[in-house]
């Protein structure tokens, strides 16, 4: 009597396993959707924001260069003034030297330009000439590349989990058509590469970064 018992119970047994399995997996199945879609939804924020940084920075720079034409055509009319030796215009236009122009204007005046050889060529070319907007354009560009970075690594998460949803979804193949199996040999050998399949994958899964 107790050998007719034990195929109902090997079975009673597979059917729980497999249960379990299948149960399981699915929960997983469904988790690893679930990252995928929120680091895919990451990845266009990152894009985006890199999008406009980068935006920012253009404009920035578009400022910096007006900012220096203006300076520019100041310093042009201040060389003819003085080369042409009118000391009023010349005076006139160097009170009204706008920023950053007048810091380094007198800096380059010191170091003699017309006989000190080794002096800077304009007062542009000195460190004390810095244009803020240019400060703005490099920090936006430097968030852009480090936005552009971001959202690779998110869409690499992303298609990361997309795998093992993938992964996932064989152990739900394998655990599902063991049912389908006549033999108890098979049927267990399709659950136990199922049950290998999950560990593998939940191991992998475990050390995947997480959005909630």
């Amino acid at each position: 009597m107790a050998t007719e018992e034990e195929p109902g119970r090997a079975t009673d047994w597979r059917e729980l396993v497999a249960v379990v399995l299948l149960s399981v997996t699915a929960i997983a199945t469904a988790w690893t959707g679930f990252q995928a879609s929120k680091w895919g939804g990451a990845m266009s924020i990152s894009f985006s924001q890199a999008s406009s940084a980068r935006i920012e920075a253009n404009r920035q720079q578009t400022i910096a260069n007006r900012m220096q034409t203006i300076q520019v055509g100041v310093f042009g009319q201040w060389l003819q003034a003085y080369s042409s030796g009118d000391d009023q215009l010349a005076d006139f236009l160097e009170a009204r030297f706008p920023a950053p122009l007048d810091a380094a204007f007198p800096v380059w005046l010191d170091s003699k330009p017309l006989k000190n050889p080794d002096a800077a060529p304009t007062p542009f070319d000195l460190p004390e000439y810095r244009l803020e907007p240019v400060d703005k354009a490099a920090a936006a560009d430097a968030r852009a590349d480090a936005k552009f970075a971001e959202a690779l690594r998110n869409n690499q998460r992303g298609d990361n989990y997309t795998v093992l949803t993938i992964a996932f979804a064989t152990v739900l193949f394998f655990a599902a058509l063991s049912g389908r199996m006549r033999s108890i040999r098979a049927q267990w050998g399709l659950l136990a590469i199922g049950g290998a399949g999950f560990i593998a994958s939940a191991i992998v899964l475990l050390t995947l970064p997480k959005l909630v």
